[in-house]
């Protein structure tokens, strides 16, 4: 589920802003980043280089809502916002980029503010934040119990839209069996007893999740850095797994 409908994106905003100044531009990197720069203050230019298409340059930008992958012609005069498929190997070049961007560092998470569930010898490892009173977080939750040797690690990550959602993560973090009081209430709906007033990672949580630019739950990372947003169900899952450690 989306923490916020996104109305406008980078990229929409981008087109409107960013194609006259293209088009009054000079051939070259340099003038493609300064018309970048110039049209839209506050997005950062990563990266400008030729792209798989000749003639056509990729440009990385990251800005308010991450980073985004457009296109630019060799003479800085117009902008492409949009996709680039390879047919004959069926692969979309524009996707598997940005799936690169977005990899996270699976050392820089920190374990230790997750609800730590191991099954089976827990060789294998994948990292979810989940929000209690999200429903496809609950049928996620049972897809991940049907994964075999995994050790998961549960950031709580309550979305505004639902209210209630904090104090919930924060009864299951102050109990004290952490990981079955999580899958009592995402699989069983019950609340563990208890009070939710000991000391917890849930607003770090959230301020990681803010960082990640994870805008929805669930949202499953693992250790090669690779990221699932949304509902996978266990077979997707172990693919990923078996490809991720």
């Amino acid at each position: 589920m989306k923490k916020f409908p996104i109305k406008t994106t980078l990229a929409s905003l981008l087109l409107a802003t960013l194609l006259p100044a293209c088009q009054a531009g000079e051939a070259g990197e340099t003038d493609i980043r300064a018309a970048v720069v110039r049209s839209f203050p506050g997005t950062e230019v990563k990266s400008v280089e030729k792209s798989p298409v000749p003639g056509l340059y990729e440009l990385v930008v990251d800005g308010p809502q991450g980073p985004a992958v457009l296109y630019a012609d060799d003479k800085g005069e117009f902008l492409v916002i949009g996709e680039i498929l390879k047919l004959a190997e069926k692969r979309n070049l524009t996707r598997e980029r940005m799936d690169k961007l977005l990899e996270i560092d699976w050392s820089s998470l920190p374990l230790d503010n997750a609800i730590k569930i191991v099954q089976g010898n827990g060789s294998r490892k994948m990292a979810v934040f989940s929000d209690p009173d999200c429903p496809y977080c609950r049928k996620a939750e049972a897809e991940f119990s049907k994964l075999k040797d995994v050790t998961l690690y549960i950031f709580p990550y309550p979305l505004p839209m639902h209210p209630d959602a904090g104090r919930k993560s924060a009864l299951v973090w102050c109990g004290k069996d952490r990981a079955q009081a999580w899958r009592d209430l995402m699989l069983k709906n019950e609340l563990p007893a208890g009070k939710a007033d000991c000391k917890n990672p849930i607003e770090d949580n959230l301020a990681l999740g803010a960082k990640l630019r994870i805008d929805g739950t669930p949202a499953m990372i693992f250790p090669n850095g690779k990221r699932v947003p949304g509902y996978a169900d266990a077979a997707r899952l172990e693919a990923m797994l078996a490809n991720s450690q």
